[in-house]
């Protein structure tokens, strides 16, 4: 899979470097999102693992915000992603020696991506996408004393992964379009990183779209000898003004 997205990243590299923008392309647009995503959260530090669905997160959130912000001339384009959470939650532990885990997580994420269409037709748009993804958490996991002592296991970090990924949108009818992105990054053992978006998107006019689908987003990197994971996985829905 490695060897494949490396190719890949290649690829983009060669097309965005031979290939001039089109004179008849010159002008800029640009789309501003803000989009609630609605995931199951599994999280783990060490050998402790932390699972949140998404009916408790509401109930134990503190703060979250999420938009993107895409900007395109001609084949060329950029998308700035950034998403923040803060929840704190419980779990239960198995067996008598602890009785709970508690978690306290705050997590950044933004992803930045340059993008040259490499293929256009009428109903189908093919990019090859290239940049990075800052991740940055602050979490505390906590076991409860049962009939063993209680400790906490805390991880305070933020890194850069390199990505690359592909993005297709093409036309479903005069108002709906879908849009499929993929991104890998890392690309080191002690760093990986993945994500998968599915949209179906609602022309609701010239200038607003309403769009729901599915999001996958996961993270493992080694930290300080920790080894931490973190998955993200549901719904999507958000709204995009189109200027």
């Amino acid at each position: 899979m490695k060897q494949i997205w490396k190719r890949l990243a290649c690829s983009a590299a060669l097309a965005i470097a031979t290939s001039p923008a089109l004179a008849q392309d010159s002008d800029w647009n640009f789309a501003a999102s803000i989009y609630l995503f609605t995931p199951e959260t599994d999280i783990g530090v060490g050998g402790l693992e932390g699972t949140l669905s998404f009916s408790d997160a509401l109930s134990n959130l503190d703060m979250a915000f999420m938009g993107t912000f895409a900007a395109s001339n001609g084949r060329w384009g950029f998308l700035a992603d950034y998403m923040l959470t803060d929840i704190s939650f419980g779990n239960d532990t198995p067996g008598p020696a602890f009785s709970g885990l508690n978690t306290a997580m705050k997590t950044q994420i933004f992803n930045g991506y340059a993008a040259y269409r490499v293929y256009q037709a009428p109903t189908v748009n093919l990019d090859l996408a290239a940049g990075f993804r800052w991740f940055s958490t602050k979490t505390d996991m906590t076991l409860l004393p049962g009939l063993s002592p209680g400790g906490t296991t805390s991880v305070n970090e933020n890194w850069i992964d390199p990505v690359i990924g592909v993005r297709t949108q093409f036309e479903i009818s005069e108002k709906w379009s879908g849009t499929v992105f993929a991104d890998y990054g890392g690309f080191s053992s002690d760093s990986e990183t993945w994500q998968v978006l599915l949209t179906a998107d609602y022309n609701i006019n010239e200038n607003w779209v309403a769009r729901i689908g599915y999001r996958q987003i996961s993270v493992d990197h080694d930290i300080n000898g920790t080894a931490f994971s973190f998955d993200q996985s549901g719904p999507i829905f958000g709204a995009t003004y189109r200027f």
